[in-house]
């Protein structure tokens, strides 16, 4: 007999940061996925999506009518009180189960401002939540945080899964096409997606907690089956998919094999990975993913500084990387560079050196945020022991008695005063174009767009130029 007859299936992030619109909340599809066969009717409703259910009176109203179980998503730090107050209004008697990266690191806070939440499922939840919904004891569930007595109860953490056992998501309940959208303009007429091939990272970078879990364990890194994957690509009709792979080239033979297994199979999309400079070392394999379709690659540079790169444990220097990326503009990859800024012993002029880096790099864009020391970061301790740093404890930034917020924000504004030019905006107009992310029907809109663009970029000079 069916347990929960009707579930929500809540994302609840809207605004903020456009990844909350472009792309699907495919963790929560693979949750929803996993029970399938356990419960009755599954209702998505993703708040970016669907402006009506913002107003939490409209959603309750739908809950009561309709759902015996409410399943939540909260992965983001960005916008996290807001969806703690939202959440927390929704109705109290309709069982409520959270999951998420940010709800595993704040499962206290969430249970102590969110009274209507009755479990929180730390680190991935796709056995947890099987075992949830059919109704096995609580005290029996492995990776659960929920009330008893007046109290919170951890239960022990639930051992990493078999990737290969776990499904992946069931499309066909989507309602809705994912599109970059800025300011509430579409900005591309192409639609978007992510798939996953592997989980965990090899590397240990001292700022990075991509490598662990939740619960701060090292996530062993772990690769599904490439039959798998191409059997997922073709269940997908999006234009453009993200590889969410912390490191899609961690395995050089593998990612090759999968290029040559999208070839065969006539597999034609825009690709995007997360991966290293380390992959300037395979040219076979950046041909081969050049005739894949992969059209453009985040990469995690983080300083133009070698004794940032040490105090990091990048595994690579500043000659390195520039000689990286000798090979890398060879190939027509839009190649997007993340730095960071406001590190321990980095000077003003330090920071603002990055704009000049990326450009002698020839990178076409760029994201630069300031050090955030997470729950598990290697990097607290030397924080905590270095006279004239501090990091904000809600957010885990970290500022300097010399570099405050407002001083940081000044130092941001250089950098990207520095590296967003007339030129640059140009150059990554013309690469958008010939690597196929900008289509003509995009280009006669961009009287709309690119004031839009602009502004997100923060290059607001330009865009008051244009509007003249």
């Amino acid at each position: 007999m069916v347990k929960f007859k009707h579930v929500l299936a809540l994302d609840p992030y809207y605004g903020g940061s456009p990844i909350t619109s472009v792309f699907p909340s495919t963790g929560l599809e693979y949750i929803v996925t996993s029970m399938e066969d356990l419960v009755g009717d599954v209702t998505f409703v993703e708040l970016s999506q669907e402006e009506k259910y913002r107003d939490v009176d409209t959603l309750s109203a739908l809950i009561r009518q309709k759902m015996d179980l409410v399943c939540i998503s909260i992965r983001w730090r960005s916008g996290f009180e807001r969806v703690c107050k939202f959440i927390s209004k929704l109705p109290e008697e309709v069982f409520t189960v959270v999951g998420g990266h940010q709800a595993t690191e704040e499962v206290e806070h969430l249970l102590e401002v969110c009274p209507n939440i009755d479990v929180i499922v730390r680190g991935e939840g796709e056995e947890t939540i099987r075992e949830v919904v059919s109704g096995v004891p609580r005290s029996e569930i492995l990776g659960i945080s929920y009330r008893e007595n007046g109290g919170v109860v951890h239960n022990a953490n639930r051992p990493v899964p078999d990737l290969a056992s776990i499904s992946y998501p069931d499309r066909s309940r989507r309602k809705y096409r994912y599109y970059w959208r800025q300011a509430g303009i579409r900005m591309s007429s192409l639609t978007f997606d992510t798939i996953m091939t592997a989980r965990g990272c090899p590397y240990s970078c001292k700022f990075c907690t991509f490598s662990l879990n939740p619960l701060g364990q090292k996530r062993p890194y772990a690769e599904r089956p490439l039959e798998s994957v191409i059997e997922e690509l073709k269940t997908i009709t999006a234009d453009v998919v993200l590889f969410s792979d912390d490191n899609f080239f961690t395995s050089p033979s593998r990612s090759e094999r999968l290029c040559d297994l999208i070839l065969e199979n006539g597999i034609k999309k825009h690709f995007v990975v997360q991966t290293r400079i380390e992959i300037s070392r395979n040219r076979r394999l950046l041909d081969k993913a050049a005739r894949a379709g992969f059209k453009l690659f985040l990469m995690g540079i983080e300083s133009p500084h070698d004794k940032i790169l040490e105090q990091y444990h990048k595994g690579f220097t500043q000659q390195q990387i520039r000689d990286a990326f000798e090979v890398l503009n060879d190939y027509d990859f839009h190649i997007h560079g993340y730095f960071i800024y406001g590190n321990i012993g980095e000077t003003e002029e330090e920071m603002v050196y990055i704009a000049q880096f990326a450009k002698e790099l020839k990178l076409d864009t760029i994201g630069f945020q300031k050090l955030r020391i997470e729950k598990y970061s290697p990097l607290r301790e030397l924080v905590e022991s270095t006279p004239g740093y501090y990091f904000d404890g809600s957010g885990g930034q970290l500022y300097s008695t010399k570099y405050d917020r407002r001083e940081l924000k000044r130092i941001r504004d250089r950098i990207r005063v520095g590296f967003y030019d007339t030129k640059q905006v140009l150059r990554i107009l013309a690469k958008a174009r010939r690597v196929g992310f900008l289509r003509v029907s995009d280009l006669l809109r961009s009287v709309y767009v690119l004031p839009v663009f602009l502004s997100s970029l923060g290059v607001r000079a330009i865009t008051k130029r244009l509007g003249r």
